[in-house]
């Protein structure tokens, strides 16, 4: 599933952006809903989604511990 939704985390990526968040939130998104753009009367609960994964995905990143990693850089 997904599998153009890239890892997010260390050692894979150094520095993790807003953007590569938001891009995996979209990527999720998409794929659960089965709508790459929603209509208008689902634009609103579309979009929700995608700032509820992508908060939820930076929270994780920014409480994972990776042994022997320093906490990943979001930029």
């Amino acid at each position: 599933m997904c599998r153009s939704i890239k890892t997010l985390r260390e050692p894979y990526v150094p520095v993790v952006t807003e953007e590569d968040v938001r891009a995996a939130a979209l990527q999720y998104v998409r794929k659960i809903s089965g709508f790459r753009a929603p209509a208008a009367h689902n634009a609103a609960a579309f979009d929700s989604a995608v700032d509820a994964v992508a908060a939820a995905t930076a929270t994780l990143l920014d409480q994972l511990v990776v042994r022997g990693q320093q906490p990943a850089t979001r930029g």
